[in-house]
């Protein structure tokens, strides 16, 4: 009895797993990132898309840290948020030549 009992409790909790929100973070490396504004309007249109809960960005290395829920976003949209703001990203990867 006690072994069904488990059993099922296993197979239901892994069920039910994929509803958990998960948090997310992805680095992004923005073009056309040349002014003293780029910064702030590379942020704001990030923490813009549904789901972002921060938005970190570098002017040095020009890229942009974002933490989301994917359950709400996922990459492609915080691409094309910071494509339709003029700033066409991509994921960045460590050891990747940038800028």
């Amino acid at each position: 009895m006690t072994k069904l009992l488990v059993a099922m409790t296993l197979a239901l909790g892994g069920l039910a797993a994929p509803a958990f929100a998960g948090e997310t973070t992805v680095t992004l490396a923005v073009r056309n990132w040349y002014c003293k504004a780029c910064p702030h309007v590379v942020k704001e249109s990030l923490a813009a898309v549904p789901g972002v809960t921060n938005v970190a960005v570098s002017d040095k290395t020009k890229t942009a840290v974002v933490t989301f829920d994917d359950t709400k976003a996922d990459v492609k949209a915080l691409i094309n948020a910071t494509t339709e703001a003029g700033y066409p990203s991509f994921l960045y990867s460590e050891g990747m030549l940038w800028p």
